[in-house]
């Protein structure tokens, strides 16, 4: 693999574009990132360009390259994601491998743990679901039930998790256990669950927009390798929270990062509003409120990328992220509600004539971003978090 940590910018940034150049596949100009949750199949096209990113590691471009991750400096990834947007690729892999288990395994994960999990998420040959929320420990997820007794050679589980994302379709699970019942932050462990074990079962739950990524997920009798636990013992509630920064930071990157083309605001408005005699919106009171949501989203972008540079200088995610989850929260279910105020009468359908595709695909993502404020920890737990290890407020 080769090594950039000597190269300047320049000859780094002209080395990403042949690369680049020489191997995305044109078909894929302007594509993104495939959701499992609406089960888009993958081209011949983009399995080959998940196959060479995971090559070179640049799907997951900062992890250390000792673990297959490309061990580039954040400016690097910064231009290299400057010069894919050039040329319209994107990343091509995924999920809540990259997102979160692999950041946290990175920093809590033995040698072997690391070796195990850390190459087959950047080739995206596995999937992960998060074994977190509970029927009666949700908010306050510390409570949770779903029992682990140490068997001698193995970790015996039992108990049931909810809403856990692409259950049905994951390899492997991070899953939040209690081995202590005295104590309660405590008592929790965290453990690696292969999805294949037997006595796991997981259940779609169907979401309004006709998606199912949700699960409940039941856990009978699941007999865990002993070196599946990550970290000691009952110390699991501290690698939660750091995991739950990662996705926190990770949704807030995801919403702030630039939409896609059928997203565009501006030209949304443009076509669907029209434009009045001096080429301004013809409804004045929307192109204020446009302008207003598009400038808290570039600076949303602008802050997501200070707070990279901040990461690669060592700096860990703190109690702000929470912050920043609602604000990307709030700024992508503000986008939806706009995108269905322009469109106006054709934001009407879910299906049948009368509907393009990009109209239906707009109203379904506006029925999806209902949930931005609520999973990942809802908004009134974020301003909690916020309250409390930001402001220094008492409880």
């Amino acid at each position: 693999m080769t090594h950039y940590a000597s190269l300047t910018p320049e000859l780094f940034r002209a080395q990403a574009r042949e690369w680049l150049e020489a191997n995305f596949p044109p078909s894929l100009k302007g594509e993104s990132t495939l959701s499992p949750a609406r089960e888009e199949k993958p081209t011949a096209d983009y399995l080959l360009w998940t196959k060479r990113m995971g090559e070179v590691g640049w799907s997951a471009p900062i992890w250390p390259a000792e673990y297959g991750g490309g061990g580039l400096t954040s400016d690097q990834a910064e231009i290299l994601a400057e010069e894919s947007r050039r040329i319209g690729a994107f990343n091509p892999v995924g999920g809540l491998g990259l997102m979160m288990l692999g950041p946290t395994l990175l920093e809590f994960g033995t040698h072997e743990q690391k070796l195990q999990h850390i190459p087959p998420i950047v080739r995206d040959e596995l999937r992960w679901c998060q074994g977190f929320s509970e029927p009666g420990a949700g908010s306050d997820l510390a409570s949770l039930q779903t029992r682990c007794e140490d068997k001698g050679d193995h970790w015996l589980v039992n108990g049931q998790k909810i809403w856990t994302s692409f259950a049905d379709q994951s390899h492997w699970c991070f899953c939040l256990v209690r081995t202590d019942t005295s104590r309660k932050q405590g008592g929790i462990s965290f453990l690696l669950i292969d999805m294949k074990t037997p006595g796991v079962e997981a259940r779609p739950i169907k979401l309004i927009n006709g998606i199912s990524h949700f699960c409940e997920t039941f856990l009978t009798d699941v007999r865990v390798p002993k070196e599946n636990l990550v970290g000691e013992i009952n110390h699991g509630w501290t690698i939660a929270k750091r995991l739950l920064q990662h996705e926190r930071n990770g949704l807030s990157a995801q919403r702030a990062a630039s939409p896609p083309p059928e997203q565009d605001l501006a030209a949304l408005a443009r076509e669907y509003v029209g434009l009045d005699d001096a080429g301004h919106l013809a409804d004045h009171d929307l192109r204020a409120r446009l302008v207003d949501h598009l400038m808290m989203d570039r600076a949303l972008r602008l802050t997501m990328k200070r707070r990279a540079a901040e990461l690669d200088a060592g700096l860990v995610p703190t109690a702000a992220v929470s912050t920043m989850k609602n604000v990307a929260a709030a700024i992508a279910q503000d986008r939806g509600e706009l995108s269905v105020e322009i469109l106006g009468n054709h934001s009407l359908g879910w299906e049948g004539a009368g509907y393009n595709e990009r109209e239906l695909s707009i109203i379904s993502e506006w029925l999806y971003s209902k949930c931005f404020s609520i999973y990942g920890g809802s908004h009134e737990i974020q301003n909690n978090i916020t309250a409390k290890q930001v402001l220094n407020l008492p409880d």
